[in-house]
């Protein structure tokens, strides 16, 4: 089953748009974890996605948070990634491309190695830093192209001929797609206007991952209207802080789960 597939199948089953990122930080998790558990950081994430495994589409691994905590926290990647169940969308978010003969080891280790449905990458570098990616034919790679945080403007703003970097990057993601058909975007819920411009340009088929909901601030109605296509799909919304972090006590995954159920509906009630 190629990503698209393996993406229409969980959407229609939980009904959902929903991405958890399962970003860990030890600042955060709940202090009774860390006198109760040898394995604290993957019984946190074991937590979270049991309560919220059927009311997502996906969930998505920053790579940071793991790659902080040294070999405790690649070991917990490692568990968690086998943890999360099969029928789910699994978005290892690394950002992560070189050139060419590099760029094919980072493919290796995302993909075959770690088994990731669909990871993140930058097309700073060109297209013989994107094509090691888009070779794993049943995968998705989501390319940059308008992101969330508020410096982004600082080069993706900048005018080429007339147009933003960020619209010659989805015109050149929707080249690229033509040929491969296994392209995604990122664009950030906190640029709305952005959002529809670049889904107006890449079309229905092409599937956006999109930041920036809840503690970034993005609009959810307006990320749903502008970023989904025709069908109300082909995008994913992702959530990281605001729902893994609504509790801090020992229940703390009941509160995650009530913030995933709202936020899950309220993304519904605009499709």
């Amino acid at each position: 089953m190629n990503f698209k597939e393996k993406f229409k199948k969980i959407s229609k089953k939980n009904n959902s748009l929903l991405c958890v990122g399962l970003d860990i930080d030890r600042k955060k998790i709940p202090k009774y974890l860390f006198s109760k558990s040898r394995t604290p950081f993957f019984d946190f994430n074991k937590k979270i996605i049991d309560s919220t495994k059927d009311l997502v589409c996906a969930y998505k691994l920053n790579m940071a948070f793991y790659e902080a905590l040294g070999m405790e926290g690649y070991k917990t990647l490692e568990k968690t990634i086998d943890y999360i169940p099969n029928d789910i969308v699994f978005i290892l978010d690394g950002k992560r491309n070189d050139i060419g003969n590099t760029a094919e080891k980072y493919a290796l280790s995302i993909y075959k190695n770690l088994g990731a449905d669909a990871t993140t990458i930058s097309p700073y570098l060109g297209f013989d830093s994107i094509k090691p990616f888009l070779d794993y034919k049943d995968k998705c790679s989501f390319i940059l192209c308008r992101t969330s945080n508020p410096s982004s403007k600082d080069f993706q703003d900048l005018k080429t001929k007339n147009k933003p970097l960020y619209v010659r990057v989805s015109e050149k993601i929707k080249e690229w797609n033509k040929e491969n058909d296994n392209c995604g975007v990122v664009v950030g819920a906190t640029y709305p206007e952005e959002l529809r411009e670049i889904r107006k340009i890449l079309g229905e088929n092409i599937p956006f991952l999109i930041p920036g909901i809840g503690a970034q601030g993005g609009d959810i109605k307006k990320t749903v209207e502008y970023g989904t296509n025709k069908n109300g799909s082909s995008a994913i919304i992702n959530s990281s802080r605001g729902i893994i972090y609504a509790g801090s006590g020992e229940m703390f995954y009941e509160k995650s789960r009530e913030k995933a159920v709202s936020l899950r509906d309220e993304i519904n009630k605009y499709r």
